[in-house]
């Protein structure tokens, strides 16, 4: 399983058709923009949206940032279009809205690869229904150009007729079997958007949450979570410091024909010394980033 070390702390949705909001992109410090042409967008102004967008792209100054177009499906009058367009845009990934089978990434897939999407795009998929959610493992695994899973937690909790509550009960077998999948197939995977801007403590202990259960980073809906959710995805000093240590004794242990050693009072084995290792590489991305 190949685990990414790219930074995906914080993704915000940016609409497509708000030149000034792709504009203000290039100087937020998120650590990737989904540029969408979905929900963000009226139906009229679906195809001016799409031009926006390509512009933008075209125009760059994002640096390092994780640039992602959200599409409409192919099943709506947009999508086609949307995927041409997204092939030839420059973005590193197109997500998928609504993905409930393995066909539908391929679908999709056929259609960038027809327009001459470079190998290195890769595809993110929204789990955001019963139906995919159950199928995640198959979506998961549906192309090696798959490279996130991201979770639609407001339209899931529609379908399901759940609520949002604070510890996110309602959602937690969705979120595990999406975590699950995306680890089984080496892909990154995202948490949903926290819908109420003025409710800080509750975002914060969702981010908590995200983080412990396993997740990358969070989708976000406004700049102004940013810079907590970056510091929530990240390793602190002190973890930065332990995985150090780690990696230090254990090289020491392995040098002496030890296989386990003892730091700071724990046993540490080869699993501790890869996750460490993870760390690590993580917060030299951060850093360069």
């Amino acid at each position: 399983m190949a685990t990414t070390v790219r930074p995906r702390r914080s993704v915000l949705y940016m609409p497509g058709s708000n030149p000034r909001a792709l504009e203000k992109g290039r100087s937020l410090p998120a650590d990737g923009l989904i540029l969408d042409l979905e929900d963000a967008v009226a139906p009229d102004a679906k195809a001016a949206a799409r031009g926006t967008i390509a512009d933008a792209l075209a125009a760059g100054g994002y640096g390092g940032r994780e640039l992602i177009v959200r599409v409409n499906g192919l099943n709506t009058p947009w999508g086609h279009d949307d995927l041409r367009m997204a092939a030839a845009s420059g973005a590193d990934a197109v997500l998928l809205p609504k993905v409930e089978s393995a066909d539908g990434v391929r679908q999709a897939e056929a259609v960038l690869r027809a327009a001459g999407a470079p190998a290195g795009q890769t595809v993110w998929c929204m789990m955001e229904t019963p139906l995919g959610i159950l199928n995640a493992k198959e979506i998961a695994g549906s192309s090696p150009t798959v490279g996130a899973l991201v979770l639609g937690t407001s339209d899931l909790a529609k379908d399901l007729h759940a609520a949002h509550t604070a510890q996110r009960l309602p959602m937690i077998t969705s979120l595990g079997l999406c975590l699950l999948a995306a680890r089984a197939y080496g892909l990154a995977v995202l948490d949903g958007v926290h819908l109420d801007l003025n409710d800080d403590e509750g975002f914060a202990a969702s981010c908590r949450q995200g983080r412990e259960l396993g997740f990358d980073g969070k989708t976000l809906i406004h700049p102004k979570t940013i810079a907590a959710c970056n510091a929530a995805f990240a390793p602190d000093a002190e973890e930065i410091a332990q995985a150090h240590r780690i990696i230090a004794a254990h090289a020491e242990a392995a040098a002496s024909g030890k296989g386990v050693v003892l730091v700071d009072g724990k046993l540490v084995e080869t699993l501790h010394v890869e996750n460490a290792q993870r760390l690590v590489r993580l917060a030299e991305a951060i850093a360069a980033l």
